[in-house]
């Protein structure tokens, strides 16, 4: 998965589907100092049984330069249903990838991850 793209036209705006998917695209801050963006769409599964893992998914960080598209959120997001992964490591990778793109140290970039109930057991986890 691709963390980041940066150019002066967006690749996945505009356009259906994933096809157009080219990372996650930023544009010039225009001044704000946070951003929260939330998803209840982000689904990955077990990595021991397989079994789909629903999320809800706040990304929350303080730009300097740029601004995460929400678009190309959306598609990276959609980029994990077929992956496994623990949440308390995809929130951390996650936090990763946005802090890559946003070329920003990992302590501005705070990602948590509520795993929708499975078995009786919720998670939250903070990166």
């Amino acid at each position: 998965m691709e963390p980041s793209s940066r150019s002066t036209e967006f690749v996945a705006l505009g356009h259906p589907g994933a096809e157009h998917y080219a990372g996650l695209e930023t544009f010039a801050n225009p001044g704000v100092s946070c951003v929260e963006m939330t998803s209840d769409e982000l689904t990955a599964v077990c990595p021991v049984t397989g079994q789909p893992d629903m999320y809800l998914a706040v990304i929350e960080y303080w730009p300097q330069a740029h601004c995460i598209e929400s678009k190309s959120l959306k598609l990276y997001l959609n980029g994990y249903r077929n992956e496994g992964h623990f949440c308390e490591a995809l929130a951390v990778k996650i936090r990763n990838d946005v802090a890559e793109a946003l070329e920003l140290p990992p302590d501005k970039v705070r990602v948590t991850l509520e795993q929708k109930a499975r078995g009786g057991i919720t998670i939250t986890a903070t990166s």
